[in-house]
């Protein structure tokens, strides 16, 4: 008996919260690095290479946010065609990353502009899950929603600030702030845009989140 699409989507939606992004002791892949340094809420971390599957979504940073998850839970749980012909479940991995889309290279980029800024200008959204380190470019199952895509990041450095709780606009607004702050006191120039990170459930507590923002340099 055939499964409908919305049974499917809350079964992937129910399935991802409850055993995913628990926060738990659960054996959750995460990206790779190494801590350059370390200052209260502060890191520096250099990250190996990885890849990622990544939707550009429009709307504001809500919408944007649950849109693209939905599209790449889609995509790990089957949508998709391994190298057999057949499709694949991929596991998850954290964090749930989501930045606003590269601006024209005409555009100067010296300052970033923060997420609250993009949320009110309504501009575009990349969310992307990193995808486990077994597989590469040749092995990783190909999308079937030609919205989801595929591609290698390499080896890069990023400033770090962690937080709990919540992760609305003006909070998040907030963290970046307080980032490019530190970044300047400690000579740190920025060369890409706030990346806010999660890794936990909605079901999860506030103050047992985990969240951050990741600004590369």
């Amino acid at each position: 008996m055939k499964t409908s699409p919305k049974k499917t989507m809350i079964y992937i939606i129910i399935t991802l919260t409850l055993t995913l992004f628990a926060g738990l002791s659960l054996a959750i892949e995460e990206p790779k690095y190494t801590v350059i340094k370390k200052s209260q809420e502060f890191e520096l971390r250099q990250y190996e290479p990885k890849i990622i599957a990544e939707v550009l979504i429009d709307g504001d940073m809500k919408q944007a946010s649950n849109r693209g998850f939905r599209l790449i839970a889609d995509y790990i749980f089957g949508n998709n065609t391994a190298s057999n012909g057949d499709n694949a479940k991929i596991s998850m991995t954290a964090p749930v990353t989501m930045e606003q889309a590269p601006r024209s290279e005409k555009i100067s980029m010296t300052a970033p502009v923060t997420m609250e800024q993009n949320d009110q200008n309504n501009n575009q959204w990349l969310v992307h899950f990193v995808m486990p380190s077994k597989f590469s470019m040749e092995t990783l199952p190909v999308p079937n929603n030609d919205k989801v895509k595929v591609r290698l990041i390499p080896d890069k450095n990023y400033a770090v600030i962690r937080f709990s709780g919540f992760t609305g606009a003006q909070k998040v607004e907030e963290k970046t702030k307080k980032l490019l702050d530190w970044m300047e006191q400690n000579g740190i120039e920025p060369k890409g845009q706030p990346e806010l990170a999660r890794y936990n459930a909605p079901i999860t507590p506030p103050f047992f989140r985990r969240n951050e923002v990741m600004i590369s340099y």
